[in-house]
């Protein structure tokens, strides 16, 4: 009786293995075909969306359009994923059972038996079945993996005529306190520790005399705590690279690199590396001048040859410094950490590890007081460290138990009724610490993928997010889930929130808010272009810019209005930094500063 059961499942999963393999190859050449968002039909509605901008029926209907076929271009890969398990799990089945009836059985046996037993058990056949069948699933695999959006290198472009919809507004701009003090570091030097790569060929400044330095400092990834919101006034909402208007300077980095500028005092620091060297720059926040460079070199420990087969060299200076105003670190995907005085005399310096991963080292460094935070999600051994800042010791490590070991994201400090935590992505877990002994929180398991982006945090709640995964808002105190949504979903830009809504920028171009308390969308803009760079809230203001330079400004209050939009001919991936009066924008080959003087 056991083995007509183990018979019977096996027939059927083997048939069930078949017809569901034929279906997954027969939806890679129905992908092959092109994007629902890239029809002769959707052209169309373009083209009807620009001749008809006074129609808002019209409009309405090509929104509704625009917005199915974009949610079904990305739930298509979901399901991907959903159809590969049961896939695998059929196999499972199959197998077991196969084993099962066949066991025992090398002959057929000298009496009548079923004419179906007869077949199943003879060896030939045995084998077409089990080979048969392991080979046509094993093809549907290959081509679900050629499906896969991960090999896509281009992602659909969205209606590139502005839309502004959903008229429930917001309940106004979180306003931020100015807890930034004024800096502590030592008087700005004016000697050079290296010669400064000839400088672009742009309207320079002339430096006030003797300059008080900066009152706002933006002193990691992101600004202070890494969370995406400045204190920073008086900040311009226009500016003409090319002709040189409001532009204080520009200058050559002398190495490519993809970290974001950080600003203390009146120095703005960078990396940039390739195959010859990795180094941490000093500028001058009025002059741009390089004051001073920090190779990271004679490190033990420290790999003899560059991981050169990233997908570009600039991956392997991705990471953001971090400064707490008397000393500055920097870290590169060799796994080299250096940090200096803020006169460029470097302090210590040690190595991690040559980090093991396919896309390189690209989490940031944060200080808390005088700690410095280092997310090491890599094999081998991933963990999160304190480091004293000041002499390289280190005061606490844990270790990180995320399933695929790997995380892109940076750690931010967020307050919770007015104590800070440490929160870091991984994947799948969204994990709070205490940043002051490493003392775990709470930990929430929501995501899923290559997590890029780093979490955001506002009035409490703490917002993650990661394409092909969701957002998810997450009450700080305790780790409860208040809500999630899986429409709109970043790549490597990372959300920003204020207390009343949170805003996300994927990297199909279209910038979106949700109500931070319910998650219900409250507007979207679809722009032109894809985000790297992640949105900043400053005076009132969101600035974003997009990869190919273009920068958005949208108001933070109720309307979340697009104030201005104006290209820079830069592409642009790092996010700038800010300071009264002043914006520090990297791109491709330069660094610049943008003025409101």
């Amino acid at each position: 009786m056991k083995k007509v059961i183990y018979r019977n499942i096996a027939i059927v999963t083997a048939i069930f293995i078949v017809t569901f393999s034929i279906m997954m190859i027969t939806n890679y050449f129905q992908v092959q075909g092109g994007s629902p968002l890239e029809t002769e039909i959707m052209e169309t509605l373009k083209q009807l969306h620009g001749a008809n901008a006074n129609n808002h029926a019209l409009q309405e209907q090509i929104r509704q359009l625009d917005l199915l076929s974009r949610k079904a271009y990305f739930i298509r890969y979901d399901r991907l994923m959903t159809g590969v398990h049961i896939l695998l799990g059929t196999l499972a089945v199959f197998f077991i059972c196969a084993r099962g009836y066949f066991a025992g059985y090398k002959n057929i046996p000298d009496k009548d038996i079923d004419p179906v037993d007869e077949w199943v058990i003879k060896t030939k056949a045995r084998k077409y079945m089990v080979w048969g069948v392991s080979g046509i699933a094993a093809t549907a695999l290959i081509f679900v993996f050629l499906t896969s959006p991960y090999l896509k290198t281009t992602r659909p472009k969205p209606v590139e005529q502005e839309i502004a919809v959903y008229d429930a507004g917001f309940t106004g701009y979180e306003e931020v306190a100015a807890t930034d003090t004024a800096s502590e570091s030592p008087q700005q030097e004016t000697t050079t520790t290296e010669t400064t790569t000839e400088d672009a060929e742009t309207p320079a400044a002339e430096a006030p005399p003797q300059p008080a330095a900066q009152r706002v400092n933006h002193n990691a990834f992101r600004g202070n705590n890494s969370n995406g919101v400045s204190s920073a006034r008086n900040i311009p909402t226009r500016w003409d690279l090319a002709a040189g208007t409001n532009i204080a300077w520009k200058k050559v980095v002398p190495r490519v690199g993809m970290s974001s500028p950080v600003i203390n005092g009146n120095k703005v620091f960078i990396t940039g590396a390739d195959e010859q060297a990795r180094e941490l720059y000093c500028f001058d926040l009025y002059t741009g001048e390089l004051l001073w460079t920090l190779a990271a070199a004679n490190i033990p420990g420290s790999p003899a040859a560059m991981p050169v087969d990233l997908y570009y060299p600039s991956i392997l200076a991705a990471s953001t410094v971090a400064t707490n105003g008397t000393h500055v670190a920097a870290i590169f995907a060799t796994g080299d950490i250096i940090c200096a005085d803020m006169d460029g005399n470097r302090v210590w310096a040690r190595n991690f590890g040559l980090p093991d991963n396919q896309h390189g080292y690209a989490s940031s460094l944060l200080t808390f007081g005088n700690l410095l935070i280092v997310q090491y999600d890599n094999r081998p051994n991933p963990r999160v460290m304190a480091l004293d800042i000041a002499t390289g010791a280190e005061r606490w490590s844990r270790p990180r138990v995320e399933r695929c070991g790997l995380s892109w994201a940076s750690p931010i400090i967020a307050f919770v009724n007015n104590t800070p935590i440490l929160v870091l992505i991984g994947c799948p877990g969204i994990t709070a610490y205490n940043p002051n002994t490493g003392e775990q929180l709470w930990r929430v398991e929501a995501l899923s993928g290559e997590p890029g982006a780093s979490a955001a945090s506002a009035n409490g709640i703490v917002f993650a997010a990661t394409e092909y995964a969701k957002l998810v808002a997450i009450n700080g105190a305790d780790g409860t889930v208040l809500w999630d949504d899986n429409f709109f979903l970043p790549d490597t830009s990372s959300p920003v929130a204020t207390r009343d809504f949170v805003i996300i920028a994927p990297p199909y171009g279209v910038v979106v808010a949700y109500d931070a308390q319910t998650g219900e969308i409250l507007k979207e803009h679809e722009l032109v272009g894809g985000f790297y760079s992640s949105p900043m809230v400053v005076d009132g203001k969101i600035y974003i810019i997009n990869q190919n330079g273009r920068v958005y400004i949208f108001t933070a209050d109720t309307e979340f209005r697009l104030i201005e939009s104006f290209d820079t001919g830069e592409k642009t991936e790092a996010t700038p930094a800010f300071t009264d009066g002043k914006i520090i924008v990297r791109t491709d080959k330069y660094l610049y500063c943008v003025t409101a003087n």
